[in-house]
C-alpha cells in the first residue's frame, strides 16, 4: 500500500517530510545548495543530501536552518520526529523500536558492547562496520542509532539501567582517541538522574545472563517486553510468564554487580589504563 499524503500532498513519512521541507524552504527563497551551505557555514553537499533523504543531519544543523528561514522549533521538531521514526530500521527492529519509545523505564544486560542508547558516533560505526554495513547504509543506520539517544534527554524521559560485562570495557576500539570519549560518554551519563551505569566483573563467574544480551521495557500499561539478542539475532518477549523468567534471571546479576558509584570509579580506572595520543 503506497504511504498516505496530507491534504497539502506532502509526504506522511517523517523522513520523507523532512527532506521535503527543507527543499522547499530552499527553493521558496531562491536559494542554491551552495549559497545556504556558505550562509551556514557547512558543505553544500551536507544540504543536499539532507534533502535527498540521504542523512538527515544532526540538531545543530536542524536549528541553524530554524534560525535562517525564520521557522524558529519547526525543522527541529520534524529532525526529531524523523529521528524517532521506526521505519528507518531493518524490519525486524521496527516493533521492538515502538515499544522502546513508548517505555516508562528499561533495564538492560549487555555481555560484550555498549548498548546504543549510550554508544557515540564513532563507536556506532565502528561496530556497524563489523556487521557488514558499508557507505549509505551505513551512514543512515549509524544516524538512525544515534538520534534514539534523545530518548533520555528531557525532564519526562524514562530510567534507565545499564549492566555491562567487564568484557565491554575490555573491547576497545583501534582508536584509542575515540575509545576515550565513548569510556567518557559512559561516566557523564552515569550522573544524569535517570541513568545508572552498573559493572560485573570477571571474577563474579558464571552467571544467569553470562551470554545473554537482555533489554526490558516496562510500558505504561503495566507489561514488560523483553528484547534478547546475539549478535545475529534478536527476538521481542511479550508473554508475561517467560518475561518474567528472564527478569529474575537479571536481578541475580544485579545483585553481583558493582554499585552505580564502584562502576563509575572502575569505568574512570579503565580510563586512566587507555594510552594518549603522542603530541607532535
Amino acid at each position: 500500500m503506497p504511504p498516505r499524503t496530507a491534504v497539502t500532498g506532502r509526504s506522511q513519512e517523517p523522513r520523507r517530510r523532512f527532506a521535503e521541507e527543507l527543499r522547499l524552504l530552499r527553493t521558496q527563497r531562491g536559494e542554491s545548495l551552495r549559497q545556504l551551505g556558505t550562509a551556514l557555514g557547512w558543505d553544500a553537499s551536507l544540504f543536499g543530501k539532507l534533502e535527498s533523504g540521504q542523512t538527515l543531519g544532526s540538531p545543530e544543523v536542524a536549528e541553524a536552518l530554524d534560525q535562517h528561514y525564520g521557522t524558529p522549533g519547526l525543522l527541529l521538531a520534524l529532525w526529531e520526529l524523523a529521528a524517532a521514526d521506526p521505519t528507518q530500521f531493518k524490519e525486524r527492529y521496527r516493533r521492538y523500536m515502538t515499544l522502546e519509545a513508548e517505555a516508562v523505564s528499561m533495564w538492560h544486560y549487555g555481555v560484550s558492547t555498549v548498548h546504543g542508547l549510550l554508544q557515540t558516533a564513532s563507536y556506532a560505526r565502528d561496530l556497524l562496520s563489523a556487521g557488514g554495513l558499508r557507505g549509505e547504509d551505513l551512514t543512515k543506520q549509524v544516524e538512525a542509532r544515534i538520534g534514539r539517544r534523545a530518548l533520555l534527554d528531557g525532564d519526562e524521559a524514562p530510567r534507565f539501567r545499564t549492566i555491562l560485562s567487564e568484557a565491554v570495557l575490555r573491547t576497545p576500539l583501534a582508536d584509542t582517541t575515540e575509545w576515550r570519549r565513548q569510556l567518557e560518554h559512559l561516566v557523564d551519563m552515569g550522573e544524569r538522574p535517570n541513568v545508572m551505569v552498573q559493572i560485573v566483573r570477571h571474577e563474579v563467574g558464571l552467571h544467569a545472563l553470562s551470554n545473554t544480551d537482555t533489554m526490558f521495557l516496562r510500558l505504561a500499561d503495566g507489561r514488560t517486553a523483553a528484547w534478547v539478542e546475539t549478535g545475529y539475532s534478536g527476538e521481542l518477549v511479550e508473554e508475561a510468564a517467560a518475561s518474567e523468567r528472564l527478569q529474575l534471571s537479571y536481578d541475580l546479576v544485579r545483585d553481583v554487580a558493582l554499585s552505580p558509584s564502584e562502576s563509575r570509579k572502575f569505568i574512570t580506572r579503565m580510563l586512566e589504563e587507555v594510552p594518549c595520543e603522542p603530541s607532535t
